[in-house]
């Protein structure tokens, strides 16, 4: 418990940036217009990607000891592809409405 308080005191900063950027975050996402919703999911999936591969970049420098470590990273990866696979099943329905149909 000691230790979980001095790593909360020494990055302070950083959560009240997580805590801002989740705020200003659900502010834009809430503000946008309802017809943008699909583009800006299929730019997400970059995103996921992204933390696809700095978890599993995460995972592979942990200590194999470390079982939080590698449980937040395995928790990273699912729900990083969770969001892919469904960003791009959107995407491509939202495709499909627009061929024409034979």
């Amino acid at each position: 418990m000691d230790q979980f308080l001095e790593f909360i005191s020494s990055n302070l900063q950083l959560f009240y940036i997580l805590i801002l950027a989740i705020f200003i975050g659900f502010e834009l996402i809430k503000n946008v217009p309802t017809v943008l919703h699909t583009p800006l999911m299929s730019g997400a999936n970059a995103l996921s990607g992204v933390v696809i591969v700095g978890a599993i970049l995460v995972m592979l420098q942990s200590n194999p000891e470390d079982y939080l470590a590698l449980s937040l990273g395995f928790i990273a990866v699912v729900l990083g592809i969770i969001n892919v696979v469904g960003g791009f099943a959107v995407t491509d329905r939202m495709l499909q409405m627009f061929k024409k149909k034979k």
